[in-house]
């Protein structure tokens, strides 16, 4: 009979472990998506859009808090222009408008604050044709 609890016992280890790595799972992942990672982008990186205004919005995967991030562009000549975000069109998404650009290379600079407390900072590069 001995036997027998042993082999339960290590039974009812086994499984509680298993419960234990997936709930570890489980919270694991709903930590990494507090996270802003970047879902959409308009214009779309390395794409070539018309000029000389050029509509821009950023959609990431969890809200972001607009008083806290902002957008530059990052001009042809090197120079930075701050952006001035529009009223937030949904809790996920930025939005801002490039004005009167001149045909080249431009960079959107990015840096949101998410639900979780942490930054998160990218680029989007793309061309501008015709003004």
């Amino acid at each position: 009979m001995r036997g027998r609890e042993m082999v339960d016992a290590k039974h009812v280890m086994r499984s509680g472990l298993w419960v234990a790595v997936v709930v570890a799972l489980l919270l694991a992942g709903r930590f990494l998506e507090a996270h802003a990672i970047l879902k959409e982008t308009s214009p779309a990186a390395n794409s070539t859009v018309a000029g000389p205004d050029v509509p821009m919005k950023l959609r990431f995967n969890v809200r972001v808090d607009a008083g806290r991030s902002k957008l530059q562009l990052l001009n042809p000549d090197n120079s930075v222009t701050e952006l001035k975000l529009d009223k937030q069109p949904a809790p996920d998404t930025l939005a801002a408008r490039g004005s009167g650009l001149k045909a080249g290379s431009y960079t959107i600079r990015w840096q949101v604050l998410a639900p979780d407390g942490h930054i998160t900072r990218g680029e989007i590069p793309f061309k501008v044709t015709g003004s």
